[in-house]
């Protein structure tokens, strides 16, 4: 850590900073920082930003482009760019640093950064329920966000055949209701008042759900070892799926009114198109960011096979998103597994611009040259 200021909510930090210390180190000032993904024990700050990295805070937050006021980076021709101004608001010329958020190191090398800081959180509440239709996902966080007051701090949807695998390989616990649902939502509200009952305003709304038919069941989590039982089963999705068989995860998003539609879309045709393969889905419905997974058998064939098996699971996911006015990636970059497929989903003004801006900034191609953009 370089410094904190608390009465401006903000830390100024080297990129080597691991999150979970990071958010250690708010706690510690009675704050929060509320990026938080599986990696949190591992992965680092420079990363994060040059990832844009999202998680389960994105709904309340945003993801890491929302927690950059100020970069500090090294440029390709060794100057370093002194950015770190602590300042919500700074109208001065363009905002170079959100040109490294997101770039993937292409860039610019980031090695320090001024992030966001906000109040600590004191009550909170957990539930997991279980619903019909992926629709009736969507209708409930915008219940939800209207009569709490905006206290929707993690909404998470999980198919049926998703949580099945968790419960094979991932939760010795198991699951708090039965798995009977197509499709189940993990949810948190959470607020820094302390006087608030999260509880008890948890409980009023998905009474309310329940009576408009949006949520067929529920549990509302007693104590935080209820709550660690029910968040356990999405955090140990990608371990699970890598047990079950050979995994393909795709990270597309659609506009959120879209979501429905894409699932279904998508699902049919996996279904018809790899008929050997499980389809499962978990994410993120507040910012239609949910990971459409196939999980093939291991002896689906050799290192071919399996290329050949993962490169149509992915067209068909690209494909459908697109088709609903998605994206190839929502919040795992483009890197190298789809620089090649950038350009079959992107128009050609804006990978024009996108290499004038990498040129501009690395004439010489040294930074990642392998990664985002392939250039003549």
């Amino acid at each position: 850590m370089r410094h904190l200021d608390p009465l401006n909510n903000a830390v100024t930090l080297e990129a080597g900073c691991i999150l979970a210390d990071v958010r250690a180190l708010a706690d510690q000032h009675e704050r929060q920082f509320p990026v938080l993904l599986g990696s949190v024990g591992s992965c680092e700050i420079g990363g994060l930003i040059s990832t844009n990295a999202g998680g389960t805070g994105v709904l309340r937050y945003g993801n890491m482009r929302e927690q950059v006021l100020g970069l500090e980076v090294v440029l390709a021709d060794g100057r370093v760019w002194n950015g770190l101004r602590a300042l919500r608001k700074d109208n001065t010329g363009y905002d170079l640093k959100q040109l490294f958020v997101g770039a993937e190191g292409t860039l610019g090398i980031v090695t320090a950064a001024v992030l966001k800081l906000y109040p600590k959180l004191m009550v909170s509440a957990t539930a997991m329920v279980s619903m019909d239709q992926v629709g009736h996902a969507v209708e409930l966080l915008q219940y939800l966000q209207r009569t709490t007051g905006g206290r929707v701090e993690t909404f998470e949807l999980m198919s049926q055949s998703q949580l099945q695998i968790v419960l094979r390989h991932g939760a010795a616990s198991g699951s708090p209701m039965a798995v009977e649902a197509p499709w189940y939502v993990l949810l948190e509200l959470a607020d820094s008042a302390a006087d608030w009952n999260a509880v008890e305003s948890l409980e009023t709304a998905l009474a309310a759900a329940m009576e408009n038919g949006l949520i067929g069941d529920a549990v509302i989590a007693t104590d935080q070892a209820k709550a660690d039982r029910i968040w356990n089963l999405r955090h140990t999705i990608s371990e699970s799926n890598k047990r079950e068989g050979f995994t393909v995860s795709n990270d597309t998003s659609v506009p959120i009114s879209a979501l429905p539609e894409f699932i279904d879309r998508v699902t049919r045709r996996l279904q018809r198109e790899l008929p050997n393969a499980q389809v499962a889905h978990c994410g993120h419905v507040g910012d239609g960011n949910v990971h459409v997974i196939v999980v093939f058998p291991y002896d689906i064939g050799d290192a071919q096979v399996r290329e050949a098996a993962a490169h149509e699971a992915n067209t068909i996911v690209h494909q459908e998103s697109v088709a609903c006015g998605g994206s190839i990636s929502a919040e795992h970059g483009i890197g190298r597994m789809h620089i090649d497929r950038l350009p079959l989903y992107t128009s050609e003004v804006e990978l024009d611009l996108m290499r004038r801006v990498k040129l501009a900034l690395d004439p010489d191609r040294m930074m990642n040259p392998v990664k985002v953009l392939r250039l003549p």
